[in-house]
């Protein structure tokens, strides 16, 4: 069973009085409590992000690593979306029996996208491409290692384990069990990324997508800042490109891929083969969203839009 720890305010605030003092009386609460981190806001300003498990730990060190990197990059090429750089950096507390490093980053105002409709998204499909375009750039050989995002299909569990094809096959709706059969074998057919490891981000599904409040439909017309890099590594950009089944509806996806195609690679575009890969993708992508339905149940209309959308657009 998953040992997970109880991160409350409380404990930040220890963390805070121990190792930055000058912001201990700043007012805290928890406002997300993920698979893997709990995030505390700190003030008006600073968000806290703070591993309740140890398999997440190495993740956030991989973030305070490769932000600060990326961040440059992409404030030049998407100057309105930001990233959550770590502006403070915590260490594991005995005292406090906390035994994982964390940081601190400013807080970004908006709403994340999944609260969003699904139509509205469109309205920045295109900046969410440009944004993939600017991080897909290739990586250093010092990039973090992730086992699981960024690898050739396959190297996923369910190319090498038939047990476990079997059990995304029986987690599938049946009516769409035949087309998810084709689709692994098409994408387990397709070349395999050929040219050198880019960064991924590794998770950019739409809980990790903050949106702005504005006036166009459903109240969030652009893309305010792209966050979670837990998983961030370098390999294959189709890994990133799965996750756009479960943001956007035909239009808008449409329109994401139009840039990505256009500006990608040298202006090349990652061709036919990224995409039938990414759809490998989307569908584990969405399966993985309706696996907790009890411990995070916001995020299985996320998974079921991807299945939907994954099986009925192109």
């Amino acid at each position: 069973m998953r040992a997970d720890l109880d991160v409350t305010a409380d404990l930040a605030r220890g963390l805070l009085a121990e190792q930055h003092p000058d912001l201990a009386d700043l007012p805290l609460r928890v406002v997300a409590n993920g698979w893997d981190n709990v995030m505390v806001r700190a003030g008006d300003d600073l968000a806290l992000r703070l591993p309740r498990r140890e398999a997440a730990a190495h993740l956030v060190a991989h973030e305070q690593v490769a932000l600060p990197r990326l961040a440059p990059v992409l404030a030049a090429a998407v100057p309105d979306v930001a990233v959550p750089v770590p502006v403070r950096t915590g260490m594991p507390s005995a005292a406090l029996g906390y035994p994982w490093r964390w940081h601190a980053t400013r807080w970004i105002e908006g709403v994340a996208a999944h609260r969003t409709p699904v139509p509205a998204r469109t309205a920045w499909a295109r900046t969410l491409g440009a944004f993939l375009v600017a991080l897909h750039q290739p990586a250093p050989p010092d990039a973090p290692v992730n086992p699981v995002r960024g690898i050739p299909v396959a190297g996923r569990a369910e190319a090498r384990d038939p047990d476990r094809l079997a059990d995304r096959l029986e987690r599938t709706p049946p009516r769409l069990r035949d087309a998810a059969l084709a689709l692994w074998a098409d994408a387990l057919a397709s070349p395999v990324h050929d040219g050198p490891p880019v960064w991924v981000h590794g998770d950019p599904h739409p809980a990790n997508l903050v949106v702005g409040v504005g006036a166009g439909p459903g109240g969030a017309d652009r893309l305010s800042a792209v966050v979670d890099f837990g998983d961030v590594t370098s390999g294959d950009p189709a890994s990133d490109l799965g996750a756009l089944w479960l943001i956007f509806d035909a239009d808008g996806l449409a329109r994401c891929r139009e840039v990505v195609e256009r500006h990608a690679n040298g202006g090349r575009g990652w061709g036919q083969a990224a995409w039938t890969r990414a759809r490998a993708w989307a569908w584990a992508y969405a399966l993985n969203m309706t696996a907790h339905p009890d411990e995070h149940p916001e995020l299985v209309p996320i998974g079921e839009h991807g299945l939907a959308s994954l099986f009925t657009d192109p």
